[in-house]
């Protein structure tokens, strides 16, 4: 496990000096991450724990009895007799409501209650929640409990109705809908992680993660080899979305070594029920697609916003060989590519030659002249009604078979 350990052995002693209490530290699996020195009251369970570095079955089994798997606040585990083990108090270490590990803090043995430990817990909040943050650097992003979770939430993205319904019986997710769902698309020499999808999935996983650490509107996150899936609250709206688009690409470069030249966050629409997470998702790719290749819809783009893609999206046609009899005219005289890119443009900015000539750094004349060349060769001019949707639709129709496949 790639927890920062060094840092995470000085927080965990700190807290114990603190406590004055002994102290270990479990990941979601059981297994010991640290422990402090301090052993005034080592149970047989905690000297078996910290030799075999892992938590007993028949420990565990006590343990999760108490609920301390679904609980965000302390709870208390009475002692056991049976087991050698005194009462302690296991702390979830939580950051944005997912559990990264456990923090036990064990009761002296002239304690009859944990009430002491209750007591001094507050002393030592922000430690606590400096130590989940650092365990949210390894273990968080690589434990077998991280990945069952993101595995269950990308299939329900899917449309698996099983996976949907687990989904909805997360806690953290009770009474926060209407939710949307986003895509973040890396492009670039990160974005090709055909070679070992396993490296790809594990690096966006953990930067979605680190990214999203203190935004209060991202409920959940998960990676894939290509991009990371973002589930939303629809209350906070889109002014921080960009912020956190360019952490998650500093994070992503930490772990990939290589920068993304261009990173895309593509939303789909607000949807109150769980069951609409699979067309959320859909719409989410086809955003971040469709801004892929058309730039112009911004790095921060909804599935509203896309305009003429939301039909080429849906209508699953073969758009390498939907070419009208204008356009494919055009496209085989069009060898310098002079001609389609100033139509396009023309297109996309109502009609407005000094702004294609001024995004060109063209002549106003060189765009008329282009214009006249294109009349020329289809016989109609471009701008009247029928044959702009013909040309415009099928420009777009060529971007769109170009988007990067996910």
């Amino acid at each position: 496990m790639r927890v920062q350990t060094a840092e995470v052995e000085l927080e965990v002693e700190r807290i114990a000096t603190t406590l004055q209490r002994g102290l270990s530290l479990e990941d979601l699996d059981g297994v010991l991450l640290a422990y402090s020195s301090h052993q005034s009251a080592a149970d047989k369970v905690r000297v078996n724990f910290l030799l075999s570095k892992k938590v007993p079955e028949d420990v565990s089994a006590w343990q999760l009895q108490h609920g301390i798997a679904t609980a965000v606040r302390p709870v208390i585990v009475p002692s056991n007799q049976q087991l050698g083990m005194l009462g302690r108090v296991c702390v979830p270490l939580l950051v944005r409501g997912f559990r990264v590990g456990y923090l036990w803090v064990q009761q002296d043995s002239v304690e009859s209650t944990a009430d002491g430990i209750l007591d001094q817990l507050p002393l030592v909040r922000g430690e606590i929640d400096r130590l989940a943050a650092l365990l949210l650097e390894g273990n968080t992003a690589e434990s077998e409990h991280r990945r069952r979770r993101e595995s269950t939430f990308l299939a329900a993205c899917g449309g698996e109705a099983a996976a949907v319904g687990e989904v909805a019986e997360w806690r953290e997710l009770h009474n926060t809908n209407p939710w949307q769902l986003a895509v973040i698309l890396d492009q670039g020499p990160t974005h090709d992680s055909a070679n070992d999808p396993q490296a790809g999935t594990l690096a966006r996983r953990t930067a979605a993660l680190q990214a999203t650490v203190g935004a209060g509107q991202v409920l959940f996150s998960a990676g894939a080899p290509a991009h990371a899936v973002l589930l939303l609250t629809n209350a906070a709206g889109a002014p921080g979305h960009g912020g956190m688009l360019a952490r998650y690409g500093d994070q992503l470069s930490k772990r990939t070594g290589l920068e993304a030249t261009r990173l895309i966050l593509g939303m789909g629409e607000p949807f109150p029920h769980l069951d609409g997470l699979g067309r959320a998702y859909a719409q989410a790719l086809r955003a971040a697609q469709a801004s892929a290749v058309d730039a112009q819809l911004g790095d921060v783009v909804d599935y509203r916003g896309i305009g003429a893609y939301q039909f080429l999206a849906e209508g699953g046609w073969k758009l390498t060989a939907a070419r009208s009899v204008c356009f494919t005219e055009l496209a085989e005289q069009d060898r310098n590519t002079e001609l389609l890119p100033v139509l396009e443009l023309l297109y996309d900015k109502n009609g407005s030659v000094q702004d294609v000539a001024a995004q060109l750094h063209l002549h106003r004349s060189s765009v008329y002249n282009r214009l006249a060349r294109i009349r020329s060769i289809i016989g109609a001019d471009p701008l009247s009604g029928q044959v702009r949707l013909e040309l415009h639709l099928a420009l777009k129709a060529r971007r769109w078979s170009r988007r990067p496949r996910i």
